[in-house]
């Protein structure tokens, strides 16, 4: 998020300073003017760079909304972000309506006016992301710092055959579009296919695509989705439901790049990098035979682990605010924001759905409570009760050694004290649990 240019458009001259001096401390680059009209003569100057707007919605002169208006014209890509003491939902509806990314009402939170900037400059068609950041994922935990990573590192490299892991809702897909994005095919078709959405008679057809007459209702030619992939990306999502006798057309394919449609006389080729994805367990189903152990390995050479939601820490937040942001602008109301209860609830949750469980709820509080301040009383009931996670890694800890002391009481309890037995039921060695119930402090039981 380094060299950002951030312009502040606010007439209390206290607050400018404070802004200012705290984004610096961000690494941006903070610049402000009091006026509505000095800010439409600084964007009007195609020298200045401006990656996005704090703009007060009661300034002297032209107000906020009629600044907006301007600055709309002028550059009509740049992120605004609309600040107010009021608080007043109809200005904020308009403010949305008239093309603002999201909205703050003071007194705001350092960390929250972060968060909205984190999440204004990712939306999707915004000019402001910093040279080499397109294509990025949003997120700034760990995890998400090594997926990026990753995917620049993949995405420039020659690598064709590629394999996303990750649990459903994840973001296979733009994990997937980040790769195509950041490669040198990037001018080039994306091509996306669900392989479980497809009827299984009519998915070979769809993929290497078939000629007139070579099936019952192939009354015309169809053009496959490989080759209109050709030079670009085919992104092949659920590849672990594909049928077991397209499998082997598939891997003929991927390790030539040769295919035949459909009734064809002759075989055909094309250039494509493949993105597979999968929620399942592919070693497993190569085991149980729903899957080819070929194809497996064919696919499983370059891997990409996109991590759960509830493994990203404070990302959940960013995600929330941008979300709301997004889906302001699509039902054109002011956008929701989370009071500390409501937020610390979302940090908590497990969210079994990951980003397309977050995405739905957000939605759904926009529709219901369009730009309300939502607090824990309007989750949904199953995130107001979902257990607090730990604050601190010593907390962990504390948390791991009560899980840890339960499983082996349980298990001693259970083998009336006998130690040989408990270790069986633990599956660890004797030795390996009179260690556990030495650091534990529990009593050893029965040295049979």
């Amino acid at each position: 998020m380094s060299e950002i240019h951030v312009l502040i458009v606010d007439d209390e001259q206290a607050l400018v300073r404070s802004l200012s001096y705290a984004l610096r401390g961000e690494g941006m680059l903070a610049q402000a003017v009091y006026s509505g009209e000095e800010a439409l003569a600084l964007v009007a100057d195609s020298r200045v760079r401006v990656d996005v707007v704090l703009l007060d919605l009661g300034l002297p002169g032209i107000d906020g909304i009629a600044t907006l208006e301007g600055l709309r014209k002028c550059r009509p890509n740049l992120p605004v972000i609309m600040i107010s003491a009021h608080g007043d939902t109809r200005a904020a509806v308009q403010a949305v309506k008239g093309g603002a990314t999201d909205y703050l009402t003071k007194p705001f939170e350092l960390d929250d006016l972060l968060s909205t900037l984190h999440a204004t400059l990712e939306v999707p068609g915004s000019v402001a992301s910093a040279p080499g950041e397109q294509g990025s994922l949003l997120g700034q935990s760990l995890a998400m710092g090594n997926l990026n990573a990753a995917v620049q590192r993949i995405a420039r490299s020659s690598a064709t055959r590629i394999l996303l892991l990750g649990e459903s809702g994840t973001g296979k897909t733009l994990v997937a579009q980040a790769l195509h994005a950041n490669s040198v095919r990037a001018g080039q078709p994306f091509i996306e296919v669900n392989c479980a959405a497809l009827p299984e008679q009519l998915i070979e057809a769809e993929l290497f695509g078939s000629e007139k007459g070579a099936y019952t209702g192939a009354h015309q030619k169809r053009v496959g989705l490989v080759t209109q992939a050709h030079h670009g990306t085919l992104f092949l999502d659920e590849i672990g439901e594909l049928p077991l006798a397209l499998q082997a057309k598939l891997l003929h394919f991927l390790e030539n790049g040769s295919y035949r449609a459909v009734g064809a006389g002759q075989a055909s080729s094309a250039d494509v990098r493949v993105v597979a994805a999968t929620n399942r367990d592919l070693a497993d189903d190569v085991r149980q035979g729903r899957f080819r152990e070929d194809l497996f390995y064919r696919l499983n050479v370059i891997t990409v682990e996109i991590p759960a939601l509830r493994e990203r820490g404070d990302d959940i937040l960013l995600l929330a605010r941008h979300f709301a942001a997004q889906q302001a602008q699509e039902e054109q109301v002011a956008p929701i924001q989370f009071q500390p209860d409501s937020a610390a609830a979302l940090v908590r949750h497990r969210w079994p759905g990951n980003v397309r469980e977050l995405k739905n709820l957000v939605e759904r509080l926009t529709i219901l409570l369009p730009g309300q301040a939502i607090g824990s009383a309007q989750l949904p009931a199953h995130l107001q009760s979902a257990e607090p996670a730990p604050t601190s890694l010593s907390a962990l800890d504390d948390r791991l050694e009560r899980a840890e002391r339960e499983l082996v009481s349980d298990a001693l309890s259970r083998s009336a004290g006998h130690k040989g037995l408990a270790a069986d039921l633990l599956g660890i060695s004797r030795h390996a649990l009179k260690r556990r119930l030495q650091r534990l402090g529990i009593e050893r039981g029965d040295e049979r």
